[in-house]
């Protein structure tokens, strides 16, 4: 079932939890997300970076996303994730992608707004809802960093207040904050300041926060920003180690000489990917709290 960013933000915070949000840049993880949200009867969220263009273009992955999320019986938002241009969010919304991300988080907040006013005019004309980004994680989505474990000095915590006037001057329907988490492996454990989530939600009469960075945050701090207000929680990276750690685990496995079937690993990889997904949905939907 096809549904607007809107539509399934509504879901969580009529039930007080989070979507999460899974990056989809080939059929493995798409197939093991759908899944796993079927199986546990939860809405989903299948996006597409726009930095995973190269692994597969947006022009092939993005129909068969919508249509498996129309397909899908549960409620499917099929959401382009961090768009850096105009141009390419319109391409996904003329694919019939269902929700936009904006991300203007490195611009100067005068060029910030402007695009993202831009983005929501476009977003309308397709029925389509608008995420933007205000404040900075340090690390792009890719979640390069040095490898240091060194404290990422161009982190940008968002301002409350600013984020009011942000949303007010645009009219997105969700924001993404900047509160401590980092995009990629976490080299260190993250310093997570709640009251951003909590003054954010206060200062806009109760903006959908999202959280971005999710991998590798603890489950008791996922359930604190969830308690905050975060509705939902983009999380790619640990699933993604998941299923090349089955990968190598089966080409290990084999008897030396044995044949290396492609098919094979790519299974495995795939049965990896679903069972870290479902244990992520489980704990966003505050699984042994509401059942």
């Amino acid at each position: 079932m096809l549904v607007t960013l809107k539509e399934i933000l509504a879901i969580a915070e009529e039930k007080k939890m989070a979507v999460g949000a899974f990056n989809t840049p080939n059929l493995e993880s798409l197939r093991g997300i759908l899944q796993a949200a079927e199986e546990l009867r939860l809405p989903v969220i299948i996006q597409f970076a726009q930095c995973h263009e190269d692994w597969i273009p947006l022009r092939e992955i993005g129909p068969i996303m919508v249509d498996r999320a129309k397909k899908a019986t549960v409620p499917v938002c099929v959401h382009l994730d961090h768009g850096e241009t105009l141009e390419y969010l319109e391409e996904a919304l003329a694919l019939g992608f269902t929700g936009i991300m904006y991300d203007g988080s490195t611009l100067p907040y005068a060029e910030n707004a402007e695009n993202t006013k831009k983005a929501v005019t476009m977003a309308a004309r397709y029925g389509a809802s608008v995420e933007a980004e205000l404040g900075s994680m340090g690390r792009r989505e890719s979640g390069a960093g040095d490898g240091t474990g060194e404290e990422d000095e161009t982190k940008i915590y968002t301002d409350p207040a600013l984020a009011s006037r942000f949303i007010r001057e645009t009219g997105i329907d969700a924001l993404a904050c900047s509160f401590g988490t980092t995009h990629g492996i976490y080299l260190k454990k993250p310093k997570l300041d709640f009251s951003v989530i909590e003054k954010v939600r206060k200062e806009t009469g109760g903006i959908p926060v999202v959280m971005h960075g999710g991998s590798g945050v603890s489950e008791e701090d996922f359930r604190t920003c969830i308690r905050a207000g975060v509705r939902k929680i983009n999380y790619f990276t640990y699933m993604d180690k998941a299923g090349g750690t089955a990968a190598a685990e089966y080409i290990e496995s084999l008897q030396t000489g044995a044949p290396i079937f492609y098919s094979s690993i790519v299974m495995a990889a795939e049965k990896a990917l679903k069972e870290n997904i479902l244990g992520a949905m489980k704990v966003f939907a505050l699984w042994n709290q509401n059942t």
